[in-house]
């Protein structure tokens, strides 16, 4: 079990009564390391110390290497004293020596976890832009920042200040804040920089790319080789506050980033809100190269007492579709559609209201997570919610039972897993009611070949096969005159699977 660190009152023994002193080897802030083979009886095994320790981190599988795990280390707090942790040292963009502007990189031997190090720290924020601006969104902090002043008089009703914008001040990163080699004694503050840490970072193994959600950019990096991330792209939006999370499509060729403008504190999903503000980006990824398509955004107005924005959330595995699920807050959870990249579409939700119609109260579904058939929302005032999805006009029945055949041993959504779907009859009449859907093959056509696999599922052995095979060939004679060829051809892929793995 690794657990991220980045308070200066954590005791590297775990106990209690804080670090009073500035300087201190009592302090850890970093990654622990825990031996969970015995759930009752958890041991800390190591505490791995880190130059601005650890806000969140990612673990990452090399494919082919059973023996390690490697964790990609988000530090955004101030950089450590070197007598504290020695080598630390605080610096611009043209210091080689600074701990800023570089990604730590831990090493995890599973057989021996207590020597985990940090074995890289590649400067991936090296050479970026600062975050561009959007003045109209200014002009909505602004009047909550007055609202909040007003609060605090005893005028209005207090707004939790947001804690992921906080944390990061203008976007740009550090710049803004004069963290930068000085702090709050320098005359001149130190010209505004790119960002120099990621909020969050996820990745795909099996495709060798990770999206880092870096506060003020999105960025894309190489990770074939896990122990030595490297940026090959990065994007920049104005209407983007703070990128927070990324999520791919499963067959890789695209990106999504969320941004949580006002930290989920604040009302953002108003009437009046733009519909690109405090949404989701969606990109496609040519040639490594990131392509900005289009926004997602919850199509319902909130009112002004319900904190929303995008946050948390992961793919939901129906076949020949991209469908995430997403938490929005007092939002609710939104199911959209967007395999289309220019135009994603909401096909499922759940919203219970305001917590309190009359004031804000902070709270709503903080992420939600699909795992094996279920959705599981993280609920800041109940708990936990768990959802099934239920069939209407824009999602089946048999795409949600064939999206029930995938199963995991377990689901970690920044280390995002392949999906694959077992051949089974409920795969193929998935793609079959698409094809009705989307109009891209004849009625008849789907007709027939309904009957023909309900005959099929009513035989066994080597007739069942031979009724399957024969299926798959006549739907790759219809493929030709179809208006959704590359459907037909998955789905008739889906019935030579079924049909070769009968007995």
């Amino acid at each position: 079990l690794f657990m991220s660190s980045e308070s200066t009152n954590s005791r590297t023994d775990c106990g209690f009564g804080g670090v009073p002193d500035p300087v201190s080897k009592a302090r850890v802030r970093g990654i622990r390391v825990f031996d969970i083979a015995d759930v009752k009886h958890p041991k800390l095994v190591t505490s791995v110390q880190t130059c601005r320790g650890s806000h969140t981190h990612t673990v990452v599988t090399q494919p082919g290497d059973n023996d390690n795990v490697y964790i990609y280390v988000s530090g955004t707090a101030g950089v450590r004293s070197a007598e504290e942790v020695p080598g630390c040292a605080d610096g611009g963009i043209d210091d080689p020596n600074s701990a800023r502007f570089r990604l730590e990189v831990i090493k995890v031997p599973l057989a021996k976890p207590e020597t985990a190090a940090i074995v890289s720290s590649p400067r991936i924020f090296n050479g970026l832009p600062v975050a561009p601006r959007n003045p109209d969104r200014d002009a909505v902090d602004a009047a909550a920042r007055t609202a909040q002043a007003a609060a605090a008089r005893g005028n209005a009703p207090a707004v939790a200040v947001p804690p992921d914008q906080g944390a990061q001040g203008a976007q740009g990163g550090q710049g803004a804040r004069g963290a930068q080699g000085g702090g709050r004694g320098n005359a001149t503050p130190p010209a505004p920089t790119g960002p120099n840490q990621c909020h969050d970072i996820t990745v795909y193994p099996d495709i060798g790319l990770a999206g880092g959600a870096c506060a003020g950019l999105g960025l894309l990096l190489d990770i074939h080789d896990a122990a030595h991330p490297e940026r090959i792209d990065y994007v920049a939006d104005a209407n983007m506050s703070f990128w927070h999370s990324a999520t791919f499509s499963n067959d890789g060729s695209k990106v999504l980033f969320t941004d949580e403008w006002g930290g989920g504190s604040a009302p953002r999903c108003r009437a009046t809100d733009k519909l690109e503000w405090g949404a989701d980006a969606i990109f496609t990824i040519e040639d490594n190269k990131l392509k900005f398509h289009t926004y997602y955004k919850l199509p319902a107005p909130q009112t002004l007492q319900e904190n929303c924005v995008a946050h948390n959330g992961s793919l939901i595995p129906i076949p020949g579709r991209d469908v995430m699920v997403q938490s929005w807050y007092q939002g609710g959870v939104s199911i959209f559609d967007w395999t289309d990249v220019d135009h994603p579409k909401e096909i499922a939700y759940f919203d219970r209201g305001p917590i309190n119609a009359a004031r804000m109260v902070s709270g709503g579904t903080w992420s939600a997570y699909w795992y094996n058939g279920i959705i599981v929302s993280s609920e800041i005032a109940r708990g936990l919610d768990i959802y099934e999805l239920v069939p209407s006009p824009l999602i089946s029945q048999n795409e949600i039972d064939a999206a029930k055949t995938v199963h995991f041993d377990y689901w970690n959504t920044q280390d995002q897993q392949k999906f694959v779907w077992p051949p089974s009859f409920a795969l193929a009449r998935a793609y079959l009611d698409q094809l009705e859907r989307s109009k891209g093959l004849g009625a008849d056509a789907i007709a027939s070949a309904r009957t023909a696999l309900a005959t099929a599922e009513k035989r066994s052995g080597a007739q069942r096969k031979t009724a399957l095979t024969e299926l798959a060939s006549t739907l790759d004679a219809a493929a030709g005159a179809a208006g959704d060829q590359t459907k037909v051809h998955a789905l008739s892929a889906a019935v030579t699977d079924l049909a070769n793995a009968q007995r």
